[in-house]
Parts: C-alpha cells; sequence; structure tokens
C-alpha cells in the first residue's frame, strides 16, 4: 500500500532517530521508502527542511506528493500553513500534487505544532505495525494516509460534480426562452472549460506518477539485487505488487480521462 506517512516527534533528535528507523525497516524489506524528509516547525508557524539532501528513488522532491506537502508546511515551496481551529489556512500550493484529503492535511497541521519536528515520507508498506511500533517507542504520532484511495475518490467526485452540472443546465437550455438561453451557454461554456482544465491536469499528473511508478519499480528492483536471499524474496513481492497497483490506477485515470 503506497501511503503518505507524517510522524510528529519532540525534538530533532528523536526525528532523527524516526528517520534511521525507517531506512532501517526499508533495509531489512519491512516497508520502502520512496521519499523522505524531516521537517521543523518554527515559533512563527512557519516549517523549516532539516534534512537537506532527497531521500528514495524519487530524486528531487519537487512535484512529488511529499514535496507538495512538505511545501504545504512552508517547506521549498514557500506556502505557509497554518492551523487555526485545526483548519488549514494560507494554502496556495497545488492539492493535486499531495494526493491526500483535506482532512489529513488538518491532522497534520494540528498535530504538527510550533517546536514539533515530522518525519514526511512516501513508503509501501504491507501492515502497518512495524512501523508504528519503532515509531511510537521513539514518543511519534503517526499519521498516514493511503495515496491511492483518496486521490481517485476525490477525481470521481470532482469530475462527476461537473459534469451533473453540465447536464442540468442543458436540460434546461433546451427548455428555456430565448433570453435565457445565452446565460445559460455561457455557465455551460464555463463548466466545460473547467472540465478540460480538470482533464488535462489529470493527463500531465498520470505522466509524472507513471514516472514515479518506474523509478520506484527500479528502485525495488536493485535493492533486491543487493539483497540477501529472504529479504529479496519480499522486495521482489513489493515489485510485483506495487506494479500491479499502479498500471490498475493509471488504467482507471486514462479511462475516466478519455
Amino acid at each position: 500500500m503506497d501511503r503518505m506517512l507524517v510522524v510528529v516527534f519532540d525534538n530533532e533528535s528523536k526525528a532523527y532517530e524516526g528517520s534511521r528507523s525507517l531506512q532501517q525497516l526499508d533495509g531489512d524489506g519491512s516497508i520502502a521508502v520512496y521519499a523522505a524528509r524531516v521537517v521543523a516547525k518554527n515559533p512563527d508557524g512557519t516549517a523549516v527542511v532539516k534534512e537537506g539532501a532527497d531521500t528514495g528513488p524519487l530524486g528531487t522532491l519537487t512535484g512529488t506528493a511529499v514535496g507538495s506537502l512538505v511545501g504545504l508546511l512552508g517547506g521549498p515551496v514557500g506556502v505557509a500553513v497554518g492551523a487555526a481551529g485545526g483548519s488549514l489556512i494560507g494554502a496556495i500550493a497545488d492539492l493535486d500534487n499531495v494526493r491526500v484529503g483535506s482532512d489529513f492535511l488538518s491532522d497534520v497541521a494540528e498535530t504538527l505544532r510550533p517546536g514539533k519536528v515530522a518525519v514526511v515520507a512516501e513508503v509501501d508498506e504491507e501492515w502497518t505495525t512495524p512501523v508504528d511500533t519503532r515509531m511510537e517507542a521513539l514518543g511519534g504520532v503517526v499519521l498516514r494516509r493511503s495515496l491511492w484511495e483518496v486521490e481517485d475518490t476525490q477525481d470521481k467526485q470532482d469530475l462527476a460534480s461537473i459534469k451533473a452540472d453540465i447536464a442540468q443546465l442543458k436540460t434546461e437550455h433546451a427548455e428555456a426562452k430565448a433570453e435565457r438561453k445565452a446565460k445559460l451557454q455561457a455557465r455551460i461554456d464555463t463548466l466545460n472549460a473547467k472540465l478540460q482544465e480538470k482533464l488535462d491536469k489529470a493527463k500531465t499528473r498520470l505522466e509524472t506518477i507513471r514516472h514515479e511508478a518506474d523509478a520506484k519499480v527500479e528502485a525495488l528492483k536493485k535493492k533486491a539485487a543487493q539483497s540477501k536471499q529472504d529479504i529479496k524474496v519480499k522486495q521482489e513481492q513489493r515489485m510485483a505488487t506495487v506494479k500491479k497497483h499502479y498500471n490498475e490506477w493509471l488504467d482507471r485515470q486514462e479511462r475516466r480521462a478519455s
């Protein structure tokens, strides 16, 4: 399961231990870490990346789910997110790249208070116990969200909503008097443009995610080649699952965009 993982700690020392623990779990085949950053929340509510080097097979995190979430937390993208009663404010990044729901973002903003430090990572895990056991032992608060489920559902809902509005307006247009038809047609045109914009954005995102999928599979292949036999088997099984899930997801998105 491809997930966004945010583990919030009381200080940098614990966060670095948490980051190392994730890499150890990656090394023994319990999980796969695709990208990770350590982020600290400043007293003024902004955030700074404490661990500067990109970690994982994705290389630069710009435009990835982790990179976009770091940006929303006030990182390199320069977007400040604050928490007020659990709601996000000041967010201007493209939420499509984050690929998690707004409720998850609110939970992260609420938990990552000033003075706290978080490990933000994209991981693949079959079950949650290995990560939770390690992180909780260090005093970390674990937040996670499936990257497949949320984006797939949100895209489907958004497109269905716009299409329903267009269908309703077309029905009204067919029965409207002449003086009303022009206004209704203008609204239909606006929604059609918005629908096309979403479909175009989805196609662009598909290419990005396809590139990420290839990078992840290649990274797992390299790990398998360098691992002992028992870990190699785990990596090969994960690689097959990742390829299957990505292909199924991409097929659904391509059908929706067509």
